[in-house]
């Protein structure tokens, strides 16, 4: 420990993040009957932008709780400039992640979707723990869901009662999830002709006989793996609001008074060890510490320590968890020697593996507006303003459009380079608003026609695992260096990477095609229609794909495997007393949208911690 750092107090366990892995493990842990400490580099920041769903654009970009990443796509310099989001004074492109209680569950856009059970076979067949299966991990998922959205119609042969027998959701437990409500669709007549749009383009490509209703709910356990079809969008909503790892920590401090604390303003800096064991972690204590944070630092921060008793538990996420080991002296031996660091275990594996979904829009300027945007700010209200009528509506009753994300409905694919039965790897949604990716002023900029449709293509089940996450230098306040390494740069299997995306993009322009006469379209914005044939299209995804579920930088992996950082139960190879929960541990990104997946590793570590220590 550095003499410098204050003693700043004992627990059992000290976790680094409140995120989707952190917080529900910290609140397990404390309900169990352990003392835990929460280290959150944010601060509590409750606003509009944070509880309005609709608002999850803006919230990624309110400065009091974002950190703003520049990452690179490409090293080759000439590829990534030709990306229109690339930010030549940062050298990358922007990768908003939360800085706040609740991590990156506060600016996301809430889509809770589970993940294919091959997932999680996968983890079970990897580890040897049959509590990675599917049948298992569906267990925890029923147990953190309460799910209050409209089920999907019966299939056909079936009532209600079936459908909610094979559906096996949870509606007890601390997740809110819903879906938007259908009748709202109903209140802007271009909504419907979207959704109708949607549905046509499904019936047609997949065959889906009319006694089969649409949309189908995708988070049902009986929805297939393989399954093709209209869908509709779950969202951590609770009563209108965003819920998620916050609201989960929150509600266990006052159920078991005493054993949760939250230190916020605490920007880790390093795990300190006694001899190979974890028993504590340095911080430095103050606001906007770290470099990605767009507001001024404290000045003269406070350097602490606190011990952990027990175990110290990273929840950063897919860039601050694997930079933290690293300052910690777990790394690529090479790599850490370079920036002066001792090394305590040479971990080739941590910052190695970083990966992502590939992302695109089909964006189409319509010839009329949609009319339930007119007059309306599409903000919150500001200072003395009152607010729009739809924001009156949210703070009234909690209800309306702006208790949405604002996607209107979805189609899941399999591109076609899946073989027979293998897992949907598309999924394609429509919102009623300009987005093109990630810039600095997007979410602004979405809203500022009334006239546009943007359809994304989300491509799962991505090969790329070039990726990674190094040091810049071992100033603990500095940003990593950050390159996924796109496509040709990247890992063998990118042509399926790339084609599935391309696929998605002719899914996204059949849907547009499908519009009636009621949504007049003026013109394709984006591809834009130069970009007509598969070899455009492919140069098109290559120059402005992104994406926004960063995983795998610590990875669980077999005992004879160089690159693997965990073992079965999240603990740190090498050393003792230290383990990872959050998206950096897995092998393979799974399903479409990973919070989901997150939540639940952070259940089964709950699990696996609290019966280790079951006896005291």
């Amino acid at each position: 420990m550095a003499e410098s750092a204050a003693t700043a107090g004992e627990y059992d366990f000290v976790i680094v993040g409140s995120g989707a892995g952190g917080g529900p493990l910290a609140a397990n842990l404390a309900l169990a009957g352990h003392s835990v400490l929460v280290l959150e580099a944010g601060d509590d920041h409750a606003c509009p932008y944070y509880s309005v769903p609709i608002m999850q654009a803006y919230a990624s970009e309110d400065a009091a709780m974002r950190w703003d990443f520049f990452v690179r796509h490409w090293d080759e310099d000439a590829e990534q400039r030709r990306d229109g989001k690339f930010v030549p004074e940062h050298d990358g492109v922007l990768y908003p992640r939360g800085s706040t209680l609740g991590g990156s569950t506060a600016i996301s856009a809430l889509v809770t979707i589970y993940p294919h059970p091959d997932d999680w076979d996968r983890l079970a067949a990897l580890t040897g723990d049959d509590g990675f299966a599917a049948t298992a991990m569906r267990e925890h998922f029923q147990r953190l869901e309460a799910w209050r959205g409209a089920d999907a119609e019966p299939l056909p042969g079936d009532d209600a009662a079936t459908r909610d027998a094979k559906a096996l959701h949870g509606t007890d437990g601390w997740l809110g999830t819903t879906r938007a409500n259908p009748k709202l669709a109903g209140r802007e007549p271009m909504f419907l002709d979207v959704i109708g749009a949607m549905e046509s383009t499904a019936r047609e490509r997949f065959g889906i006989p009319q006694e089969v209703s649409l949309p189908r709910d995708p988070n049902a356990a009986d929805t297939p793996a393989d399954f093709e079809g209209m869908t509709f969008i779950p969202v951590a909503v609770q009563d209108g609001h965003r819920n998620g790892s916050r609201e989960r920590l929150q509600s266990v401090q006052a159920q078991v008074p005493g054993k949760l604390e939250i230190r916020l303003g605490a920007l880790a800096t390093r795990v300190v060890f006694e001899d190979d064991r974890a028993i504590g972690v340095e911080y430095l204590a103050g606001e906007h510490l770290y470099a990605a944070s767009p507001e001024a630092a404290t000045p003269d921060p406070q350097l602490q320590f606190v011990r952990a008793r027990r175990e110290v538990i990273l929840a950063g996420g897919a860039f601050n968890t694997p930079q933290l080991l690293m300052l910690s002296g777990i790394g690529p031996r090479e790599h850490l020697d370079e920036h002066g660091v001792a090394v305590r275990a040479d971990l080739p594996g941590v910052g190695a593996n970083l990966h992502d979904r590939y992302e695109v829009s089909v964006v189409t300027e319509l010839a009329k507006d949609y009319s339930i945007f007119e007059g309306e700010d599409l903000d919150v209200p500001h200072g003395s303003e009152q607010g729009d009528s739809l924001y009156a509506e949210w703070r009234d009753d909690a209800d309306g459009p702006y208790a949405t994300n604002g996607s209107l409905a979805a189609i899941i694919a399999r591109s076609q380079s899946r073989r027979p039965g293998d897992d949907s790897d598309l999924i394609v949604f429509a919102l009623p608003i300009e987005f093109r990716g990630y810039y600095p002023g997007y979410a602004k900029d979405a809203v500022a026609h009334h006239d546009r449709l943007s359809v994304l293509v989300l491509k799962g089940h991505t090969n790329n695992r070039a990726g990674t996450v190094r040091l810049r230098s071992a100033d603990p306040t500095d940003v990593p260096e950050i390159g996924f390494r796109y496509f040709e740069e990247g890992s063998p299997g990118f042509e399926q990477d790339l084609d599935g995306v391309v696929d998605g993009v002719e899914i996204a322009r059949d849907i547009v095609a499908h519009l009636p006469a009621g949504v007049p379209v003026k013109s394709e914005l984006l591809p834009g229609a130069a970009v007509s044939d598969r070899t455009q299209l492919r140069d098109y995804v290559r120059d402005n794909a992104w994406g926004h579920h960063a995983c795998g930088t610590a990875r669980i992996g077999r005992d004879d495997d160089p690159g693997a950082v965990l073992d079965g139960d999240f603990r740190v190879r090498g050393v003792q007393g230290l383990r990872v929960v959050d998206a950096s541990v897995f092998p393979d990104i799974p399903g479409f949208f990973i919070a989901t997946a997150v939540y639940l590793i952070s259940e089964k570590a709950s699990a696996a911690i609290i019966s280790e220590y079951a006896d005291g």
